[in-house]
């Protein structure tokens, strides 16, 4: 009987190990598939965003800068690698096309272009795809990361070397209160 109870505990820690090893495995995966569709989204709004800018392009001849800036904030989205460089692409990017869609204001014509208001629309739906998967990208990384600073199960977290996850955090210009002026 004595003999029974160490390896009664000994099975219990293991089995309790592999549980915790594979909730953290599920968490990881989890979280890189919310990244991916995170990725997804950001890259339709890519594939969007050159159509957009060459729509604009023939009616705009006065705001090729705005037009350049919005395209070189697009590259600098998709060469970027870490979720807390793509947060800050993509808070230029978004600040870039409010500029942008505030131009085109200016122009009618291009405003009731059908291209042009296609697009805007599809940029509109992708922007609120993107909005929900940083939102259940963070969730998602919140249970990981609380798994793994939780005891006891932060010490198979660090024994199996479970990486830390970066939060997608809101650039400084998508946490600005927007000016409303009537």
């Amino acid at each position: 009987m004595m003999g029974i109870i160490p390896v009664v505990i000994v099975v219990g820690l293991g089995v309790y190990a592999i549980v915790v090893y594979n909730k953290l495995t599920g968490y990881r995966i989890q979280v890189e598939n919310a990244w991916k569709q995170i990725d997804v989204q950001l890259k339709r709004r890519y594939d969007l965003i050159p159509n957009l800018v060459e729509t604009a392009k023939g009616y705009m001849k006065h705001e090729q800068h705005t037009l350049v800036k919005v395209m070189e904030a697009r590259n600098r989205g998709v060469a970027a690698a870490s979720p807390g460089a793509v947060a800050k692409a993509e808070g230029e990017i978004s600040g870039l096309l409010r500029q942008l869609f505030a131009v085109v204001e200016n122009y009618p014509d291009l405003k009731a272009n059908q291209n042009m208001l296609m697009i805007q629309e599809e940029l509109m739906s992708t922007e609120n795809k993107i909005s929900f998967s940083r939102a259940h990208y963070n969730d998602v990384v919140a249970n990981y990361t609380f798994l793994q600073q939780r005891f006891p199960s932060n010490m198979i977290a660090s024994m199996f070397n479970f990486p830390k996850k970066e939060y997608f955090e809101a650039s400084e210009g998508d946490k600005a209160v927007p000016q409303v002026k009537f």
